[in-house]
């Protein structure tokens, strides 16, 4: 009696051991797929993270371009004065026009440079949060590898907790709902 019970017995952890491993490549073949997308849309947002940071590099130096301008145009109107007491009142107020239009001009800039900016952080925002998914997602796939190895089910749970918190920031990500805090950026930063 006692060979039957072993020999049920080993079959009863082969079939374990087989139950895990199934369990085990099913998960890491959806999680691996989950986080190939992810990584796609994070490289996307990688270009366009780059592209609003160039943009707001672009336009604060056409704001100092026209800074530099709205400075020369007073230099001017100070040299004239010194120079001579009879300048044209119609010169003057050429030059008084070109310093208001630069200032004008500069406001409508910073605005467009600080929007430019904006965008860049609300993106970066979304780009942590994928970062941080594939992160997740990277250890489980680890952590499910040794499970294969070692048929330890409360690391199958572990790892299963890994995946579903990465699965679900990586699914907000995409959504753009924030799940971290600015904390969690300052931290990474």
């Amino acid at each position: 009696m006692g060979e039957i019970e072993e020999t049920i017995k080993e079959a009863i952890e082969k079939a374990e051991e087989s139950s895990i491993n199934s369990r085990v490549a099913i998960i890491v073949s959806l999680v691996a797929t989950f986080m190939a997308l992810c990584n796609i849309k994070n490289s996307s947002m990688i270009q366009s993270m780059s592209r609003a940071q160039a943009h707001s590099i672009d336009a604060w130096s056409y704001y100092q371009a026209k800074g530099t301008k709205e400075n020369l145009e007073k230099n001017t109107i100070d040299l004239l004065k010194l120079q001579s007491q009879k300048v044209s009142d119609v010169v003057l107020k050429s030059y008084e026009d070109r310093i208001a239009k630069y200032e004008k001009e500069k406001e409508e800039i910073k605005k467009q440079a600080e929007g430019y900016e904006k965008q860049y952080d609300e993106i970066h925002e979304f780009n942590d949060q994928f970062e941080i998914t594939e992160a997740l997602l990277s250890i489980s796939i680890a952590l499910f590898g040794i499970t294969a190895l070692t048929q330890k089910k409360w690391l199958f749970g572990f790892a299963v907790l890994l995946s579903l918190t990465g699965v679900v920031l990586g699914t907000t990500a995409f959504f753009k709902i924030s799940l971290l805090g600015e904390w969690v950026a300052k931290l990474l930063g």
